[in-house]
C-alpha cells in the first residue's frame, strides 16, 4: 500500500489490531507509537495518519487530512465480464492507470455464470479498486457497475464524449491515432473471445469507432490497460 485508506466513517474510531491496513502499517512499513504514515478517506482528503496509541487489541490513529486529490480522468471503460481472475486484475490495474467509471457487461460471447461469481456477489471487487487506489497514492476510486448488458450500459452513459470500441478483425485504426473531438472518453472491450458481429452493429450504431491496438491479439486484461493507457496520455 502507497497510501492507506479509510471510510469516512471510521476516522476517530479505534481499530483491530489485526486489521489488514493496521497490520501493514506496524508489520510492513515498521511504524511504531508515534510514527506517521500516509493516509486517506475513500474518495475524500489526503494526508497523514499517527499511531497515538498501539495495544494488544486495538490501536488509535490521529489524521491529518488536508490534500485534496485531483478528480479521476475523464475515461470510462465498457469491458465483457470474463473469468473472475481476469476481472480481478482489470478491476485492480485500471484503478491503478485512472478511469472514471467501470461497466462489467454481459456479452453474447461471454459466460453467463461470470456475473454470479463471489467476485460480485460477495462485494469482494471494491477490496481490488481500494488495492488498485492505494498503489496509484490516490483516494478516489472508480464507479463500478457489473452485470448489465452491452445496450444498458451504453445508455447509462449518455450521449456526451468520444467513444472507441477496440476490435482485432474490422477496426481498421490504432487507437493511437483516433483524432478526438470532445473532453471525454469511453472505450469498450470485449470478452476473452471478442465482439460478435451483432455487437459491432450495436456499437457503430452508438457511435463507436472500431480501432485496434496492433496486430497482436492481446488478453482482455492487457487490452484494456494498454487502451486506458494510451487514452490517459492522450486526456
Amino acid at each position: 500500500m502507497n497510501i492507506v485508506l479509510f471510510e469516512d466513517d471510521e476516522i476517530g474510531k479505534r481499530f483491530a489490531r489485526d486489521d489488514e491496513r493496521i497490520r501493514h502499517v506496524i508489520e510492513i512499513l515498521r511504524r511504531k507509537e508515534g510514527g506517521d504514515f500516509d493516509a486517506g478517506v475513500i474518495n475524500g482528503k489526503c494526508g497523514k495518519a499517527v499511531l497515538t496509541r498501539i495495544e494488544e487489541e486495538f490501536v488509535e490513529l490521529e489524521f491529518d487530512l488536508n490534500r485534496e486529490e485531483p478528480p479521476l480522468p475523464p475515461i470510462d471503460l465498457i469491458v465483457g465480464l470474463s473469468r473472475p481472475q481476469t476481472n480481478r486484475k482489470i478491476l485492480q490495474e485500471a484503478t491503478s492507470v485512472g478511469v472514471r467509471r467501470l461497466f462489467f457487461v454481459v456479452t453474447e460471447r461471454g459466460e453467463p455464470s461470470y456475473a454470479r461469481s463471489k467476485l460480485w456477489t460477495t462485494g469482494e471487487w471494491k477490496r481490488h479498486i481500494l488495492s488498485g487506489a492505494a498503489q496509484a497514492f490516490t483516494s478516489r476510486i472508480p464507479l463500478v457497475t457489473f452485470g448489465v448488458g452491452l445496450e444498458e450500459a451504453i445508455g447509462q452513459l449518455g450521449d456526451g464524449g468520444n467513444k472507441v470500441a477496440l476490435d482485432n478483425y474490422e477496426a481498421k485504426q490504432h487507437v493511437a491515432d483516433l483524432s478526438f473531438t470532445k473532453q471525454s472518453v469511453v472505450i469498450a472491450v470485449g470478452s476473452e473471445r471478442g465482439w460478435t458481429e451483432a455487437e459491432r452493429d450495436l456499437l457503430r450504431r452508438e457511435h463507436f469507432k472500431l480501432a485496434h491496438l496492433g496486430r497482436r491479439p492481446l488478453r482482455t486484461e492487457t487490452a484494456a490497460l494498454a487502451g486506458l493507457a494510451i487514452l490517459n496520455h492522450r486526456f
